[in-house]
């Protein structure tokens, strides 16, 4: 592995164990087994580091969830399957969960997470107007509604909704009302 990939992958550790103020040049080079000059002349600041690992990291994660979105056939099914694959990208990468904690710097919680969020929803969705033309002309309130719906879901995971099939459930008892494409 490059050094580039294993300085991230050591970022990620330290975020998942330290959360995004834990992170220092130090305590990446060290969990990376790379000196401190290696890590600065690869991203230059501890900024940087991060904000490159995070990306790595969303592309990843966006992957896994464009993986699930081939098989749903209704605007409803799509949204279904998208928060879920949120949910577990949350769960399952300890450095997504760390954008949970509430200490600290936390990205997610940021006031302008939304609007951050809108562009990268409005992109997982786009494929819905090949399953429903009807969509385009609600499309942005398709993505205002899931994004809000994902962040709500994993920000407030619920124990009672504690697997897949139990928030697929949840979600398609009660999405087909803001789902539904008025005729056209």
């Amino acid at each position: 592995m490059r050094s580039s990939g294993k300085i991230m992958e050591a970022t990620l550790e330290v975020i998942a164990e330290h959360g995004f103020d834990g992170v220092t040049i130090a305590g990446v080079s060290a969990a990376a087994g790379v000196s401190r000059q290696t890590v600065y002349s690869i991203f230059g600041t501890r900024e940087v580091l991060v904000t490159r690992t995070m990306e790595h990291l969303a592309v990843e994660v966006m992957t896994e969830i464009r993986s699930r979105l081939d098989g749903p056939e209704t605007v409803r099914d799509y949204v279904v399957e998208m928060v879920i694959g949120g949910r577990r990208a949350v769960r399952d990468i300890p450095a997504m969960g760390a954008l949970l904690r509430l200490d600290g710097i936390n990205p997610v919680l940021h006031p302008d997470v939304v609007q951050h969020a809108i562009p990268v929803v409005r992109d997982l969705l786009s494929p819905l107007t090949a399953l429903d033309p009807r969509v385009a002309e609600v499309l942005d309130d398709i993505v205002l509604i899931t994004t809000r719906l994902g962040l709500s879901v994993v920000l407030f995971d619920d124990p009672s909704i504690a697997d897949d099939d139990d928030l697929r459930a949840f979600l398609l008892r009660w999405l087909p009302a803001s789902m539904t494409v008025p005729p056209g």
